[in-house]
């Protein structure tokens, strides 16, 4: 009988029933363990509660899971709802209303339909050819030219957005070549640029991402410090433009492209333009809301101060109409049945699994244990060490949530504190947590903006990982160095 029932089992099968075993034993190792006597940290007691404490556990069962994908990532992400409330730290329909209540939501389906839009419009594939016009057919240099149009255009433009425009081009350059998901090394390298570029852009400026909007009032309201769009840029900038070089060569050696040229000739390109003819009506329209859509984000706050408050569109909402207009009749670019078929809905659901964990943490307290337990002795490393130090930490935190909102909201009152309790300067102890608060280089699960190059299929999350825990170790260098020197420069 025994020999029978592992014969029914591949190999495969195998050890992935082993990776869930694993992933369970793990949580209820977790879950069993005493409570650990409360942090004292400036005469007020932090605890880990037995709620916080089941929370840490979900949250290892889940990470163990959605990096060895032992079951597909939404199964897994649905199991997470299932669990919060299985262990009584909420009831089912608050840890429901956490994640589907969340406008982030409708953001992400809005900039899903956008980026369908693309695709079957056609017009992402004569933005892809006019790309390739300037960057030339060398895989190297047209992953070169994705990582830097993506860390440009993310200094102005929310990261996700950015990366959902470079989605469809990404995937028209591989469906060209005749690259197949999951077998081609530049097809890994080109959807992970996808991500990374705009990861790296977002922290430029203070518009980059929500995180580094909410890192500036944390400091105005804790701290009472004003940082400007100039002061803000004077650090981030230098740093996302050292990491473009970083993240360049991390991509080439980690997956050498398996072609030095994609198979199209250079004249052949100018050729392919003048074969699409003029564009169409399909893609002229997916053009014009497009940019009608970004061009309300870029001038919200504009629009904001303009009518005294008045118009004031969330981002989100803004997403979410532009998507829509996109199955207008008459101007039609999509039907409801191609959404189906092209958008991935899993990634809807691992986004709604991450807020509701996320926001479950949170509250019960269990975000600000570990963090205290990671970085409430940060003070006795030496001054120079510490943005190195706490770039790494916060990437670490970054791991439990699908949310930079979120990490920047656990992380930054705590340091803003402990650099008041020992007088030291807060924007140079605070700026390193700022800057990673939207450095989600390590899991497709840690933010948006990862979710959408990944759902094109072409690279594994654990594809992800192995690249992009190389390539925060090299941010981290790159965070610490431009604090150190621009710090010194302005004193």
């Amino acid at each position: 009988m025994s020999s029978i029932t592992r014969s029914s089992w591949p190999a495969s099968e195998l050890g992935r029933a082993w990776m869930i075993f694993v992933a369970v034993l793990v949580m209820a190792i977790i879950y069993w363990l005493p409570e650990p006597g409360p942090l004292v940290r400036n005469g007020e007691p932090i605890a880990l509660t037995q709620d916080g404490k089941a929370c840490l556990a979900i949250l290892a069962f889940a990470i163990t899971l959605w990096v060895t994908e032992a079951v597909p990532f939404a199964v897994t992400s649905l199991f997470v709802l299932l669990l919060v409330a299985a262990l009584g730290i909420a009831d089912y329909a608050s840890v429901v209303q956490a994640g589907f209540g969340n406008p982030l939501i409708t953001f992400f389906i809005g900039v899903l339909f956008l980026s369908t839009g693309f695709t079957q419009s056609g017009l992402g594939t004569r933005m892809v050819l006019h790309v390739l016009r300037v960057v030339g057919t060398r895989t190297d240099r047209v992953l070169l030219g994705f990582l830097i149009v993506g860390a440009l255009l993310s200094m102005w433009i929310t990261d996700m957005a950015v990366a959902a425009l470079l989605l469809p081009l990404g995937v028209g350059v591989l469906r060209d070549a005749n690259l197949k998901p999951l077998e081609s090394n530049f097809g890994r390298g080109l959807m992970i640029a996808c991500a990374f570029g705009p990861l790296i852009g977002g922290i430029g400026t203070p518009a980059g991402t929500g995180a580094n909007l909410a890192a500036v009032g944390y400091l105005r309201e804790l701290a009472g410090i004003e940082i400007s769009f100039a002061r803000w840029m004077a650090y981030g900038v230098p740093a996302a433009l050292l990491m473009i070089p970083i993240a360049w060569q991390l991509l080439l050696r980690s997956f050498p492209p398996e072609l030095e040229r994609l198979p199209i000739a250079d004249a052949d390109i100018s050729e392919r333009i003048a074969a699409l003819g003029k564009p169409s009506r399909r893609e002229v329209w997916t053009l014009i809301v497009f940019s009608l859509t970004i061009l309300v984000w870029l001038t919200s706050p504009l629009l904001s101060d303009f009518t005294g408050g008045r118009v004031n569109p969330p981002a989100q909402a803004v997403a979410l109409g532009g998507g829509l207009l996109l199955f207008l009749p008459g101007l039609r670019v999509l039907n409801w049945r191609e959404a189906q078929r092209e958008m991935d809905w899993g990634g809807v659901i691992l986004i709604v699994a991450g807020l509701s964990l996320g926001v479950m943490v949170f509250e019960t307290g269990a975000a600000r244990w570990l963090a205290q337990v990671m970085l409430g002795r940060i003070t006795l490393v030496p001054v120079f060490v510490q943005p190195f130090v706490i770039v790494l930490v916060v990437a670490a935190l970054h791991l439990l949530f699908s949310s930079n909102t979120v990490t920047g909201a656990i992380i930054m009152p705590i340091l803003i504190a402990l650099a008041q309790d020992l007088g030291l300067e807060i924007w140079t102890v605070a700026a390193p947590a700022a800057f990673t608060s939207s450095l989600a280089f390590i899991l497709v699960t840690e933010s948006p903006t990862n979710v959408l190059p990944y759902s094109a299929g072409y690279f594994s999350i654990r594809d992800m990982a192995r690249v992009g825990i190389a390539m925060t170790i090299g941010a981290a260098f790159c965070v610490a160095l431009s604090i150190m020197l621009v710090g010194f420069i302005v004193g």
